[in-house]
C-alpha cells in the first residue's frame, strides 16, 4: 500500500453519520483538505480572470436592472443546486468522488433499474426536449461526456485568456505586431503544461491557492481603481441595451448562460472528494463561503466596470481602462498566472482519470510518474492549446457548450438526481418543485443553445483560423 492509499483509507472510514463508507479507488489524495482550503479552491474558480469579462458579457446585454437582479438570482440558484449535489456525496454508503460515479450510482441502484430523465438533446441545430430512459451505465457515460466537454472548453478558455493577457502586455510596450495572439497562446499553453507536470493532484495546490488569491486581488483591484478613475472623469455613459428587439432577445438569452457559467464548476464531487470528514458539513461551509465572501470581488469588478464604461465596456475589462503602463502590465501578468492555476483546478478530473487508469501512484517525483505526467498532461495541454490558437474566438462556442453541458450538469441533473435519491423522503410539493426546476432549466438550456448557434452563424462570416484578435 502506498502513502496515498494509506491516507485515503485512514481518514475516510466513517461518514458524516458515523457509518462505514465505501471509498472508490483513486490515484489522487482524498479527504486531506480543510473546508477553508476547499472554499479557496471554489473561490479561485469564481474570481478567475473570467471576472474581467462579466462587465461586457453580462451587464452590457442585460443592463443595470437585469444584470444586478440576474447576478443575485444566479448566486442563489447556484448555491441551491450545488448544495443538492453536496448532500448526495455519501449517498448509499459510498463516497462519490466523481460526478459520473454519483450519476451512475443513483440511476443504477438496483440491477437493471432504469429511470426517466428530462434532458436536452441537440440534433442538427434543432433543440428538442425528450425523455430518455437511462440505466446507471448510460447515466455514468452521459455525465462523463458532458462534464469532460464542459471542462475541456473551460480550460481552452483559460489558455485563450492567458494568451490574450500576454498579448496585452506585449502591446503595451511594443505595437509592431511581430508577436501575434496564436504565439501568445502557445507560450501560455507551455506555462500551463509545466505547472500541470509539477503539481501532482488538486490537494497539492496548497500554497498556490494563496498565490492565486493574491493574483486575483491584484487584477481585480487594478481594474476597479482604474475604472473608478475613468468613471469619475468621463462624460455621461450610455447604459441602454443595444440592438434591435430580436437581437436583444438573443443577447439576453446568451447572457443568462454566462450568468450560470460564472458560479458553477461542473466538478463539485471531485472538489468535495478532497475535503476532510465530515464531508457534507465541511462542504456546506465551503459553499457558504464561496457564495458570500467569495462572490464580493466578482460583484465589485463587474458592477464598477459597467458603471465606468456603460454599453461600450470591453469583454476584457483591462482593455477599457486607462492608467500607467506598469500598472496595466502588472494586472495582465497577474491574470496570466492566475489562469494557469485555475486551469489546473478544472483539468484535475482529467488528470485523476489518467493517473488512476494507468496506476500512477506513489512518489510524484519518481521517474515513471514524472515521465507519465509529461506525456499525458503535456499531451492534453498541447491539444487544448492547439484548439485555443486555432479558434481564439472560442467564446461563441463556449456559450454553446455551456448550454448543452453547464445547464444540464448544474441544474437539470442536480435536481433530478436529488429527486431520484430522496424520492421516498420528499413531499408531493417538493417533488413538484424539483420537476419544475428540471423542466425550466431544460427550456433555458435549449434557448441558450439557439442563441449560441445564432451567434456562431453571425460571427462565422469573419471567421479565420489562427486569428490575431
Amino acid at each position: 500500500m502506498n502513502a496515498t492509499e494509506a491516507m485515503n483509507r485512514k481518514v475516510n472510514g466513517r461518514g458524516d453519520n458515523d457509518v462505514d463508507i465505501e471509498i472508490p479507488d483513486t490515484a489522487h489524495q482524498i479527504s486531506s483538505d480543510s473546508w477553508f482550503q476547499v472554499a479557496f479552491v471554489l473561490t479561485t474558480g469564481i474570481n478567475s480572470a473570467y471576472v474581467l469579462g462579466y462587465s461586457g458579457t453580462v451587464m452590457v446585454p442585460l443592463g443595470w436592472i437585469g444584470g444586478v437582479v440576474g447576478l443575485l438570482l444566479a448566486t442563489a440558484i447556484s448555491l441551491y443546486a450545488n448544495t443538492l449535489v453536496a448532500k448526495l456525496h455519501e449517498f448509499g454508503g459510498r463516497r462519490h468522488i466523481r460526478y459520473r460515479d454519483l450519476a451512475g450510482f443513483i440511476y443504477g441502484i438496483k440491477k437493471h433499474q432504469t429511470t426517466s430523465l428530462m434532458f436536452v438533446l441537440f440534433l442538427s441545430s434543432v433543440v428538442t426536449l425528450v425523455e430518455l430512459s437511462l440505466s446507471g451505465r448510460k447515466a455514468y457515460h452521459l455525465t462523463w461526456g458532458l462534464q469532460y466537454v464542459n471542462l475541456f472548453m473551460i480550460n481552452c478558455g483559460y489558455i485563450i485568456l492567458a494568451g490574450s493577457a500576454l498579448k496585452a502586455v506585449y502591446v503595451l510596450f511594443r505595437d509592431d505586431h511581430t508577436i501575434k495572439l496564436p504565439h501568445c497562446i502557445a507560450i501560455a499553453g507551455l506555462i500551463c503544461a509545466v505547472f500541470a507536470i509539477g503539481i501532482p493532484h488538486l490537494s497539492a495546490l496548497g500554497v498556490w491557492l494563496a498565490v492565486s488569491t493574491i493574483l486575483s486581488l491584484i487584477y481585480i483591484v487594478v481594474a476597479i481603481v482604474l475604472s473608478v478613475r475613468d468613471g469619475v472623469t468621463a462624460p455621461a455613459r450610455d447604459y441602454e441595451i443595444q440592438g434591435s428587439s430580436l437581437n436583444k432577445i438573443f443577447t439576453i438569452t446568451g447572457a443568462a448562460a454566462n450568468l450560470v457559467f460564472a458560479f458553477n464548476t461542473g466538478m463539485l464531487p471531485e472538489i468535495q472528494a478532497t475535503v476532510r470528514q465530515p464531508v457534507v458539513k465541511n462542504m456546506m461551509k465551503a459553499l457558504y463561503f464561496q457564495f458570500t465572501a467569495g462572490v464580493l470581488p466578482m460583484y465589485a469588478v463587474t458592477f464598477i466596470g459597467y458603471w465606468a464604461y456603460g454599453s461600450s465596456t470591453s469583454t476584457y475589462l483591462l482593455n477599457s481602462v486607462n492608467g500607467p503602463l506598469w500598472v496595466k502590465a502588472l494586472a495582465n501578468i497577474s491574470a496570466i498566472l492566475q489562469s494557469v492555476i485555475s486551469l489546473h483546478i478544472f483539468a484535475s478530473p482529467t488528470y485523476e482519470y489518467m493517473d488512476t487508469r494507468f496506476g500512477i501512484k506513489g512518489n510524484p517525483l519518481a521517474i515513471k510518474n514524472l515521465l507519465f505526467r509529461i506525456m499525458a498532461r503535456g499531451g492534453y495541454i498541447a491539444v487544448s492549446t492547439l484548439i485555443s490558437a486555432l479558434l481564439p474566438f472560442l467564446g461563441d462556442f463556449m456559450s454553446l457548450t455551456g448550454a448543452v453541458s453547464t445547464f444540464p450538469l448544474t441544474f437539470i441533473l442536480a435536481n433530478h438526481m436529488y429527486y431520484k435519491a430522496m424520492n421516498n423522503k420528499l413531499s408531493p410539493v417538493q417533488k413538484l418543485w424539483h420537476w419544475l426546476n428540471v423542466v425550466f432549466f431544460s427550456l433555458m438550456s435549449a434557448a441558450a443553445a439557439i442563441a449560441a448557434v445564432r451567434l456562431i452563424a453571425l460571427d462565422s462570416k469573419n471567421f479565420h483560423v489562427f486569428a490575431d484578435l
